[in-house]
């Protein structure tokens, strides 16, 4: 029995759709997950916000995108020029851009001092 041109063509364009479309999907894919903090009442929320000239390098940590080197810098500059007058100056610190400054400003405060 003589096989049909076409459909000897049709399987493997078949299959390669098929394995696109998996992984398309996300079947396969795995998604990088949210890291989960340590200890889930040390979060911060939308509610509390973190006082950025009070606040220890530790507690900055808790911040998303800020990390130990950032979170010491932070409390460096503080020290070294003093206290932020607005949660925008915190741009100043090296490390911290725009965009970094946007997933964290609500998360943030300043204090006004007397």
């Amino acid at each position: 029995m003589k096989q049909n041109p076409l459909e000897a063509k049709r399987a493997p364009v078949a299959v390669g759709m098929m394995i696109t479309l998996v992984l398309s999907s996300g079947g396969c894919v795995r998604r990088p997950r949210m890291k989960a903090h340590a200890n889930p009442q040390l979060a911060i929320t939308n509610r509390t916000r973190l006082d950025i000239n009070t606040a220890t390098a530790r507690d900055l940590e808790r911040l998303p995108g800020v990390g130990r080197v950032i979170a010491e810098r932070i409390v460096e500059h503080r020290t070294e020029h003093g206290a932020f007058r607005r949660v925008e100056h915190v741009m100043t610190v090296r490390g911290i851009s725009e965009r970094k400054f946007r997933a964290i400003a609500a998360l943030i405060t300043v204090q006004r001092t007397p």
